[in-house]
Parts: C-alpha cells; structure tokens; sequence
C-alpha cells in the first residue's frame, strides 16, 4: 500500500489484502508489482502500477499513477505477449542502437591525411 492511499483514507475502501510487493525503481519511474488477495483470501491478482514523479507550479511534488489488474486467468497470455514484444524490440529496434552494447567499428584515420 503507499503512503499517498493512508494519508488520503483508501486503505479501507481497497477491501483487499497485500501478500506480496516488488518495487523496481527505472530511472524516473518506479513500478511496483504487487500480489493481492481477494476479500474472502481464496484468490489472487496482481497488481503492476506505475509511478512517475512530477512537480507541479507551485513547486509541490505529486505522483502520477496508471494501474493495470492482472488476473490468473491472464497470466500465461500477457507474459506471453510482454516476452513477444521484449524479443521483437530486442531483435529488430536495438541493433543498430548507440547502447545496444554491441562492439562499434572503428577505421584507423591518419592525422597525415587531415
């Protein structure tokens, strides 16, 4: 659960138990996969939010937030489908990238020639 959600008094409204959270921090954004259990703790979902910081006019910071709800029934679908789409921009969109990480040819100059 985060901070902003007990400050505003959701965390009543979510009638859902944490069981499990993973925050990765990505530059700056930071998601957070988080499972979650039912109201009755006989199933669970997953929770994948994203968190970006931004700061407003009057110099305040606040959080921008998008949400998906991931279901066990669409478990095996969509890791299908975000490996697919990984594979293809790793395949076909990194190559030839300045930070692909691959080896960059370079031809030998002679300062002469300049």
């Amino acid at each position: 659960m985060y901070r902003e959600d007990f400050e505003r008094g959701f965390s009543q409204e979510r009638n859902t138990e944490d069981v499990y959270s993973k925050p990765v921090r990505a530059g700056k954004r930071t998601y957070f996969f988080d499972v979650k259990s039912t109201r009755d703790n006989k199933d669970f979902y997953l929770t994948i939010t994203e968190s970006k910081r931004r700061q407003e006019r009057d110099g305040n910071f606040v959080f921008d937030k998008h949400k998906i709800f991931l279901y066990k029934e669409d478990f095996e679908k969509f890791a299908e489908g975000l490996q697919d789409a990984i594979d293809y921009i790793r395949e076909n969109c990194l190559k030839d990238s300045p930070d692909s990480g691959e080896d960059k040819k370079f031809t030998d100059v002679s300062f002469d020639e300049l």
